[in-house]
């Protein structure tokens, strides 16, 4: 079974979560975190089968968000 990173990044100034993966490929966006993770789940095997992999798959999700920090 294949195993995919995903990188969901807070997006400030759209106020999104975007998610990002080469090897999948995909790039999705959703203002709710765990929104972004259903819809990465749901999307993956779709787009897997569509690129001529197996849509059996493991995805292990990464976050990236800056902020400033108070002062």
């Amino acid at each position: 079974m294949a195993e995919y990173t995903v990188l969901l990044t807070w997006d400030d100034e759209a106020k999104v979560w975007v998610a990002e993966n080469d090897d999948i490929p995909i790039a999705l966006e959703s203002g709710s975190f765990d929104t972004l993770i259903e819809r990465v789940r749901h999307a993956t095997p779709e787009i897997l089968v569509e690129n001529g992999k197996s849509a059996d798959a493991y995805l292990n999700f990464i976050t990236h968000r800056r902020a400033k920090a108070y002062a």
